[in-house]
């Protein structure tokens, strides 16, 4: 049943756990670090809750940092307050047992003992405190959860009695088994955010609701924001919102949409309570000054008129409160975002007319192609969403200020845009500020420089990856930053088959979205670390990233490519049609603010941010000398962006993308018999992996059994297929079935090369080879057989996923290993979580489900 908790006791505890007393950093027993954005969590989601219009003054109660004590005592507080809607919400480290089956919330004092036992001290488990929410009087709760493992929350609710689960609805911000992202220093958790900006947003509840917004359709909106945003997670997926409560149940999350009031989110609370202190004083002294004007002006008129108490009444009267600021909104780049949100802090507390604030800035991201898009071809569907069509729920709110990440973007959208055009954009003046794009690679020191220009892209990336040892290089995802489609361009500069160039910054799972993620997501191994370099804009080596700092290892140092275009942050004015009404104050306010970020204030908050001047010769903005790892002269400028090319590199990354080619071999022989059924069977393993490929996507499975004869079988033809005729053909006992017969993987794997090489010579298309074992026959891959499938396996260009089922299958110098290495693929075996491991490198050549 749907419950609406207007007119009834509610309550709301905002949980946010963002400081430690004990890290890892510190003790080995420690979380693994603070949680900055945290903070900010609780003061966006506080917000968005009170303007919903459910909560009245004092019932969303907000629990900062609380020790496990001072948690408790604040939950049983409002679950023996609220007698309408009790809503719970967790944002700091959860943790779970080793069999997954209980999810510990760990609060302030909390600490880590892993061991025969786990013990988790100062963490509070799920099921207690499901157990004090079950037994509230309240009518119905919601409890958010937005941590590491939040997903397992589930397991722990099915567990309760279903009277008990009638009334408690979950909202999980990640699957289960999933380390979630820790956000940065300088906004709220990417779940979060995207939870507030629905709860905030008219116009997300279902059809003639109004702005009322209920449980279900801020899940299904959620998902739908969460999904193109594509944040990572710690296995390589991405995270998906989960949910949990039983059917026909429903709860009224919102009663009322009310546009946000402008919110700013700096770097730090010191920072944030410093210029509200100092926006306060500026305002006291000037109504201090215009009160003295007007004793001086009563004084004269006193003098010359001889005039009563009225007038004194009237002219001393100056209390009244300052105008609401004019609110410009702002899309900028997703790495840009973190240095022009500063900028436009420092900016607002500068911007006061007689002791008012003048405006209001909002500065949002979204990704770079899908900006380029939706002001190019969408800006009618922009003015007037409609449901196939919203970039305003796709992109963001329509922007006053656009500031991409090159000049070359705004080409994009002017030379593409036809027919009617509902937003008009005008670059105002030269680049703000400019950025090379680096090769940053591990350092042996702290103090060690740069690197001086040493030829093109893929040249460099060659260089590193010829130290052998398993070097790799990683790139973020070229659609949503221009900083990886810039480094996209370096690396294609030379031709050649671009699934090859491809391979050379292939990554398990998904690409991390930016930059500033990817760095925050290197390898916790520091081996591994230390084998790692990242294609990253060079302002981020100096102003880093907003993680935890333990979780960036090894010191980098820039190399300098010298066919990347720079990134060049640029100021454009965007003007909407029918949007005049404020027209004249819109443009001096955007006029004021592009003059700041131009002049000496905007230059020192690029500067201390790690940015050149915008004109050669490109020197550092900030003072002092480079930061560690960076030139002070990174050499002659590069050439700018060319929108033609950029538009080309993007076309071919989507390309080599999808829809891809899969061809799956699943050894049939009689070894496999105890290794057939189930979940982590051969057949299981391979049904878990058809999530990654798409209604676009051609795949076929092989049966390898017998011999001599036929090595192969066709359990499925090479084709599209829908996912649920992939899964039919893979059911044990049916077409999957196991033979009477040994296997002979020499000769199924020669032919499986053959087969899809030839089917990929007219295009681009990715492809991939599974070929899944128990290793029982590789008497049969050895001697001359083995160099034949090596030496085919070099040239075919096709990658190969060796997936054993054998302990050591993947060990240094076995023809798996051997082989996944000479085709560029990988090699899985029972140290992987196989079935994760491979969705993901599956996904990586097919589209997804669509």
């Amino acid at each position: 049943m749907s419950f609406d908790p207007r007119g009834t006791a509610n309550r709301a505890l905002i949980v946010g756990v963002s400081e430690y007393d004990h890290t890892r950093a510190d003790a080995p027993d420690g979380v693994p670090g603070q949680l900055p954005a945290v903070r900010y969590n609780r003061t966006t989601l506080t917000e968005a809750l009170y303007r919903g219009g459910l909560f009245r003054e004092g019932e969303v109660v907000p629990c900062v940092s609380p020790a496990h004590d001072e948690f408790a005592a604040a939950l049983h507080r409002v679950a023996r307050d609220a007698r309408g809607l009790l809503l719970l919400y967790f944002a700091g480290h959860g943790i779970v047992t080793a069999a997954g089956d209980e999810l510990f919330l760990q609060m302030r004092n909390a600490r880590v003992a892993r061991g025969r036992h786990d013990v988790f001290p100062g963490a509070v488990p799920l099921t207690e405190v499901l157990a004090v929410l079950a037994a509230s009087s309240a009518e119905r709760i919601v409890v958010i959860l937005d941590c590491c493992y939040a997903g397992n929350a589930a397991g722990v609710w099915h567990r309760f009695e279903p009277r008990e689960r009638q009334k408690i609805l979950l909202l999980m911000s990640v699957q289960a088994n999933r380390l979630i992202h820790p956000g940065g220093g300088n906004r709220a958790t990417p779940f979060t955010r995207h939870l507030v900006r629905v709860l905030e947003k008219s116009g997300t509840g279902g059809a003639g609701s109004g702005d009322e917004l209920w449980l279900t359709e801020l899940y299904a909106a959620l998902k739908e924001r969460m999904g193109k945003a594509r944040v990572p997670t710690g296995a390589g997926d991405h995270q998906d919102p989960q949910a949990a409560w039983e059917p026909g149940q429903d709860v009224l999350m919102r009663a009322v949409a009310r546009e946000p009031v402008p919110r700013h989110e700096p770097e730090s609370f010191r920072r944030r309570a410093l210029q509200a202190l100092a926006a306060l004083w500026h305002e006291t002294v000037a109504r201090l000054r215009r009160r003295l004007r007007l004793w001086l002006i009563l004084l004269l008129a006193l003098a010359a008129t001889a005039a009563g108490g009225y007038a004194v009444a009237v002219l001393v009267d100056d209390g009244a409160p300052c105008a609401p600021p004019l609110e410009l909104r702002v899309l900028t780049d997703p790495d840009l975002e973190p240095a022009l949100t500063a900028a436009a802090d420092a900016y607002l507390a500068s911007d006061t007319g007689d002791g008012c604030r003048r405006t209001g800035i909002t500065v949002d991201s979204a990704g770079a192609a899908d900006a380029v898009a939706a002001l190019r071809d969408r800006t009618d569907a922009w003015q007037q969403p409609r449901d196939d069509d919203d970039p305003q729920r796709d992109v963001g709110p329509q922007p006053d200020v656009w500031i991409p990440a090159s000049p070359a973007d705004v080409t994009r959208v002017t030379a593409g845009q036809e027919g009617r055009v509902f937003a008009h954009v005008e670059q105002l003046g030269e680049p703000l500020a400019y950025s090379p794009v680096v090769l940053a690679v591990p350092g042996g020191s702290a103090q060690q420089q740069g690197s001086a220009p040493g030829g093109g892209l893929a040249a460099l990336v060659a260089r590193f990856e010829a130290r052998g040892g398993r070097a790799q290089v990683l790139r973020p995802d070229p659609e949503f930053t221009d900083t990886a489609l810039l480094a996209t361009m370096g690396l294609y500069a030379r031709g050649g088959d671009t699934r090859a160039v491809e391979r050379t910054v292939r990554q398990s799972g998904s690409p991390a979205p930016t930059a500033g993620e990817l760095l925050c997501s290197l390898p916790y191994d520091p081996a591994q670390d230390r084998r790692t370099a990242v294609l990253a804009p060079e302002f981020l080596l100096k102003s880093g990233v907003g993680c935890a700092s333990e979780m960036v290892r090894a010191q980098r140092v820039a190399q300098y490519p010298d066919d990347v275009p720079a990134l060049q942050p640029t100021f454009v004015r965007v003007r909407w049609e029918d949007g005049d009404r404020d027209a004249k104050a819109r443009d001096e306010a955007v006029q004021r603010f592009h003059a700041w970020l131009g002049g000496e204030g905007g230059r020192k908050v690029l500067g201390d941010y790690g940015f050149r001047s915008a004109g050669a010769p490109h020197r550092l903005l900030g003072p002092g000398k480079a930061a560690p790892g960076v030139l002070t002269d990174p050499g002659a400028p590069r050439d700018a962006a060319e929108p033609t090319a950029m538009n080309a590199a993007l076309e071919r990354y989507r390309s080599a993308g999808g829809p891809g080619q899969v061809l799956f071999l699943l050894d049939s022989s009689g070894s496999m018999a105890g290794l057939w059924e189930g979940p982590s069977g051969g057949p299981g393993l391979l049904k878990q992996s058809l999530g990654g490929l798409g209604d676009r996507d051609e795949y076929g499975v092989w049966a390898v059994a017998g011999t001599p004869g036929p090595t192969h079988s066709e359990l499925l033809p090479f084709g599209t297929h829908r996912r649920a005729d992939g899964v039919r053909a893979l059911d044990p006992g049916g077409p999957a079935r196991v033979r009477d017969a040994e296997a002979d993987p020499h000769a199924a794997l020669l032919d499986a090369l053959e087969f899809l090489h030839g089917r990929g010579t007219d295009d681009q298309r990715p492809q991939l080879i599974v070929y899944l074992t128990d290793d029982e026959d590789d008497n049969r891959l050895t001697g001359r057989n083995l160099d034949d499938v090596l030496k085919r396996a070099r040239t075919a260009r096709v990658p190969v996923v060796m997936v054993s089922l054998a302990n050591g299958g993947c060990d240094g110098g076995r023809p798996d290993a051997r082989i996944a290495a000479a085709s560029s693929g990988r090699c899985l075996d029972p140290g992987d979580d196989l079935g994760a491991a491979l969705h993901d490198e599956v996904a990586r050549t097919g589209t997804g489900e669509e």
